[in-house]
């Protein structure tokens, strides 16, 4: 019975994992609506100045790099830091 109890445990955790990696954002490829969709007090207008950052300066660094965004404070960025990532660019 405990075999079992575990084997259900170690599930439920790979499954809410799995969940929470879905549920987040790439602030490096993502387009502006799901920036919008995905991050928490960023409205379509916030999105599309994380999306003109990005042009203008190239990718983001960190989630910490949201804060460079006129009208994103640190109070936005922790409450995104475990719906974002960010990954390294493609090379051409």
């Amino acid at each position: 019975m405990s075999s079992i109890r575990s084997s259900v445990l170690a599930l439920v955790l790979a499954l809410a994992s799995a969940m929470a990696w879905a549920g987040s954002v790439d602030l490096n490829r993502a387009d502006a609506a799901a920036l919008s969709e995905a991050l928490v007090g960023v409205g379509p207008h916030k999105a599309a100045a994380i999306v003109e950052y990005r042009h203008a300066h190239g990718p983001f660094n960190s989630v910490n790099d949201l804060a460079k965004i006129k009208g994103i404070g640190p109070s936005t960025v922790e409450r995104n830091r475990s719906r974002a990532t960010v990954t390294a660019p493609k090379r051409r």
